[in-house]
């Protein structure tokens, strides 16, 4: 049977970046509608009732116009978002509607806005994006990034498409492979079948379906719920990867602090233990809070359908194992400046002894020259 005609669809990309340890969203807010540069609202869920699911701080979504594009011989526009996270990310993401369009087409099209170009012939500005947005919401930054990590996602979202069949029979229909895998070669079966294990239905009529880099939704009533959620797990790996990388610089640079200090004069030094102890102190309790923020980004109660694509995006992106590489690392750092706590008491303990001594050997000599 042949693949039926796309009536409406999108291509979406999307662009995260970490730009900060925090954000003060309701500045961000401020900040925007002063300088007048587009609209600026809270993210929500658009169906799904907020007792079922919510954002732990709701993101700010501004609207960032429109850019010219050109997806091979089409010129397109495609309009521009972003959404600012409190704990620091900014997602941009690029739309493009695609009508009237047959499936290989509509994956061409969305291969082509993973590699599209602006009308000067470069890439999509994702950095000069970031600077322009950077430049009105600056203030609102708490500790600015040095380095911006960034993660990318491409999604294909089918609305409306001829005869309007179940997810069962347009997956008969079509073949999603080579959107999800970006190859036009074929690809074998054991690859097939690892692209398609993550697939999620609630009703007859929709679908979604994960890889490490895209997805797929089929969604006829147009709702974005199942977007949000990706989004939202791809924005909580770039921030667990930002905690893993400052941890890992972290890591050899407490080690020679503590070689360093072990190696300065013995009478100072539980004052230089106890101040090397209370800075690891103070970055074990910082991370902590922080990842916490990220770990409560997106609370799932009761919507069983939207917890197993968020459970699942959260695996195929690794964050519970990048999680765990930063618990790992705080542990050590915790153990650290316990043990630093520890050898600061000892020292005290010792120059106590030596001062005790010392008073008594006076005590004596004053003792002996009295008589």
């Amino acid at each position: 049977m042949a693949a039926p005609e796309i009536i409406a669809g999108a291509a979406i990309a999307y662009r995260l970046f970490d730009i900060a340890d925090t954000i003060d969203l309701t500045q961000v807010e401020t900040l925007w509608s002063r300088r007048a540069q587009g609209q600026a609202a809270r993210g929500r869920f658009t169906v799904t009732p907020a007792k079922a699911v919510a954002f732990g701080v709701p993101p700010v979504v501004l609207g960032l116009g429109e850019l010219a594009l050109t997806l091979g011989e089409r010129e397109v526009r495609a309009g521009l978002t972003a959404r600012v996270f409190d704990f620091g990310v900014v997602s941009l993401a690029l739309r493009v509607g695609l009508e009237r369009l047959d499936w290989s087409e509509f994956c061409r099209q969305l291969n082509l806005l993973d590699r599209s170009v602006g009308p000067d012939g470069t890439a999509p500005p994702w950095h000069a994006l970031l600077e322009r947005l950077r430049g009105v919401i600056g203030p609102a930054l708490t500790r600015p990034s040095v380095r911006t990590l960034e993660e990318d996602y491409l999604i294909g979202v089918l609305r409306v498409v001829e005869g309007r069949p179940s997810a069962a029979e347009l997956v008969e229909r079509i073949d999603l492979v080579p959107l999800l895998a970006g190859e036009a070669r074929p690809l074998s079966e054991p690859a097939r079948a690892e692209l398609l294990r993550q697939r999620f239905s609630y009703y007859t009529d929709d679908l979604a379906v994960l890889t490490w880099d895209r997805a797929f939704v089929y969604e006829p009533r147009g709702e974005s719920d199942v977007i949000d959620v990706i989004e939202v797990a791809n924005a909580q790996l770039l921030e667990m990867r930002y905690y893993d990388e400052l941890l890992d610089d972290e890591l050899p640079r407490m080690n020679d602090l503590v070689d360093s200090t072990r190696r300065g004069t013995a009478l100072f030094s539980a004052r230089r233990y106890a101040g090397l102890a209370r800075r690891l102190y103070m970055l074990v309790a910082e991370v902590t809070e922080l990842t916490e923020k990220v770990d409560n980004a997106l609370q799932v109660t009761e919507d069983v359908y939207l917890a197993r694509i968020y459970s699942a995006a959260l695996d195929l992106f690794r964050v519970p194992s990048v999680n765990a590489a930063v618990a790992r690392k705080l542990a050590i750092i915790r153990d650290t400046y316990e043990a630093l706590y520890a050898e600061a008491a000892s020292s005290r303990a010792e120059l106590l002894e030596v001062l005790i001594i010392i008073l008594i050997a006076a005590e004596i000599v004053l003792a002996l020259i009295r008589h």
